[in-house]
């Protein structure tokens, strides 16, 4: 096979070319027929195993014929937005974007795959490249890892990347342990009694009992240590019918976010606690519910070390993000990195202006060959 060596402005052509396909067909959850075959043909010259460990998931494997494997994962699931950057390249499938890179990620991981093919021979390990779907929802790195394909592949390290607004265009950033949050989403739903205002005192009044919880929930995160990073906010609360009669009802939605396991159960039996008592002041019935959410980004210190000595430029965040991300699926089964790659736009993930300049990728490809290449200490964590 005669391998093409690519100029960066042939590379910029081409990431960008890759990019606005891929986001003129965005798909949702774990339904990706139109991104797999696209990814499929855009591998289809290079000499990497395919298969697909879900329906619409590709994985590449590039046979250093090692004992052991680098694995690097993308998403590849878009967003229910509705698109409003007016490009050219935009979404043709209204009520559905890429507003959160994810054709970025795809892209950088083609781009990463081109290069592979040069070098990969050479390697003291093989290299799997794994593109996933369902990272919004409802989360497609379990079903990956239950699979099998990690296994298969003996899979003993992993790393990940994804755009970030808040960086200069083409930085790359991380930090040694916590990086993303665990998070769950939590409703409680309070059952109260109606009465006409004027006779208040013969109704349980849900909207009240609500802005108990509320209250006490913000205050009882307030009086975490600082250093704990914890989050529990609530985005939207709908309760009552009509203006002078006591609400029945009230819900309260909202998201609570942690790193640390002992915190997470801490402010969940907390709540739990508040809203039994609070029920049993007001009067009120309360139901909690809480969604079983992703774990948290816990980058592993030690290869983190290696790869800050060799990578100089790498930006070490400072506080942890309390933002979500699946990768962390990944992190219970073998060690690895996840970083982020500056956008410099400062248009914030998931607003439906998002958008960047294709020529960053190639610093998000300089930065997995550069890991690809990296000679890390034996561990005894290969699968």
């Amino acid at each position: 096979m005669t391998i093409k060596h690519f100029t960066r402005s042939e590379e910029i052509a081409q990431v960008r070319t890759w990019r606005r396909d891929l986001h003129q067909i965005p798909e949702l959850g774990l339904d990706l027929p139109k991104t797999c075959a696209y990814i499929e043909n855009a591998l289809s010259d290079l000499s990497c195993k395919i298969t697909h460990p879900l329906p619409c998931a590709v994985a590449a494997f590039f046979d250093a014929g090692k004992e052991s494997t680098i694995a690097f994962r993308s998403d590849m699931d878009a967003l229910p937005v509705n698109e409003q950057t007016g490009q050219p390249y935009q979404s043709r499938y209204p009520g559905r974007m890429h507003a959160c890179g994810h054709d970025g990620h795809m892209s950088n991981l083609l781009l990463f795959a081109h290069r592979l093919e040069r070098y990969y021979r050479d390697l003291d390990q093989n290299v799997l490249l794994i593109f996933q779907p369902g990272e919004e929802n409802p989360g497609g790195a379990k079903p990956i890892v239950e699979s099998g394909l990690l296994e298969t592949y003996h899979v003993n390290r992993i790393f990940g990347m994804h755009l970030w607004p808040l960086l200069e265009k083409g930085a790359i950033a991380s930090r040694p342990g916590p990086l993303m949050a665990r998070s769950c989403e939590v409703t409680i739903s309070i059952h109260g009694k109606a009465a006409h205002v004027a006779r208040f005192q013969e109704g349980a009044d849900a909207i009240e009992a609500c802005m108990d919880v509320l209250n006490q929930a913000y205050a009882l995160v307030a009086s975490m240590p600082e250093d704990s990073f914890c989050l529990l906010r609530f985005g939207k609360m709908e309760g009552g019918r009509i203006r002078n009669v006591v609400a029945e009802e009230c819900v309260l939605e909202g998201t609570l976010r942690a790193f640390e396991e002992a915190d997470y159960h801490f402010l969940r039996n907390s709540i739990e606690d508040l809203c039994h008592k609070i029920g049993q002041k007001r009067g009120v019935q309360i139901e909690l519910s809480f969604s079983s959410g992703y774990p948290a980004v816990i980058n592993d210190r030690t290869l983190f070390q290696t790869i800050e000595k060799e990578i100089p430029s790498l930006q070490i965040l400072e506080k942890p993000e309390l933002i979500t991300e699946d990768f962390s699926g990944y992190l219970q089964q073998v060690p690895g990195v996840f970083f982020f790659l500056g956008t410099g736009t400062g248009i914030e993930l998931h607003d439906s202006h998002f958008d960047f300049e294709e020529d960053l990728l190639l610093a998000g490809a300089d930065l997995f060959e550069a890991l690809s290449r990296l000679h890390f200490p034996d561990r005894d964590s290969a699968l």
